[in-house]
């Protein structure tokens, strides 16, 4: 049995009810739990959350939510593999063996049924514990820069001040949509980024992490450019 776990739970504080907020016509779960479905992967997309009202919504798109989730699962300080490994056992202990399993996060508005098909079938063809979805990095990290507590700034790596862009290497980030794992996996607690994982590389036009009201902004107009392309 495959399924697909959407964490959503109800305490957002930066953004309050962000996993339900309206985000161009539709609560923002909606768009994880019409991709997931739309994509014909999944035996169950289960909704893994404490708030009724999420539950209330994700039931009404189309959505699963068999549990509560527990409240000491369900503070900032929960981990996604944590969140994962219980919705495992919630169907290991009523026996049913979901594997593999994905991790489709709530605030994932630019995910494709495409990606999430090129993700499965990585995994599917390799011995990796996950496949996920990263991009690249679009100024060279080599180069970043901190702020000093005087009021100045630093560059973290120095040497590398006169290297040619050209000369440095590509880095790539976590693009937050979601995680391909094998059940065994999630529930052993191994590390998503590590050398047992392959990468679902996809274009930075297609990233936003949602953490802040400005965050939300710039998604809103990426969201609305991409929109417009796909009309024109």
């Amino acid at each position: 049995m495959r399924i697909a776990v959407i964490p959503a739970r109800g305490g957002s504080k930066r953004i309050p009810k962000k996993n339900i907020r309206a985000f161009f016509g539709k609560p923002m779960i909606a768009w994880s739990i019409g991709v997931a479905l739309e994509s014909d992967l999944f035996d169950r997309v289960v909704v893994s959350t404490d708030d009724q009202e999420i539950a209330a919504i994700a039931e009404s798109l189309g959505a699963h939510v068999p549990f509560v989730r527990p409240p000491e699962l369900s503070d900032d300080y929960s981990g996604t593999s944590t969140v994962i490994a219980h919705a495992i056992e919630w169907f290991r202990q009523r026996g049913e063996d979901p594997d593999p399993v994905c991790c489709i996060y709530a605030t994932a508005p630019f995910i494709s049924s495409v990606d999430l098909h090129r993700g499965f079938k990585l995994l599917h063809e390799s011995t990796a514990d996950f496949a996920f979805t990263v991009t690249s990095y679009g100024y060279p990290i080599q180069r970043a820069i901190k702020l000093t507590g005087t009021g100045g700034m630093e560059m973290f790596e120095p040497r590398h001040f006169t290297t040619r862009s050209q000369d440095l290497e590509e880095a790539y980030h976590d693009a937050g949509q979601f995680y391909w794992g094998r059940a065994d996996a999630w529930c052993s607690g191994a590390p998503i980024f590590g050398p047992q994982s392959v990468p679902v590389v996809i274009p930075r036009s297609r990233v936003q992490d949602i953490d802040t009201p400005e965050d939300w902004q710039r998604a809103e107009l990426m969201f609305s450019a991409l929109k417009s392309r796909e009309t024109t």
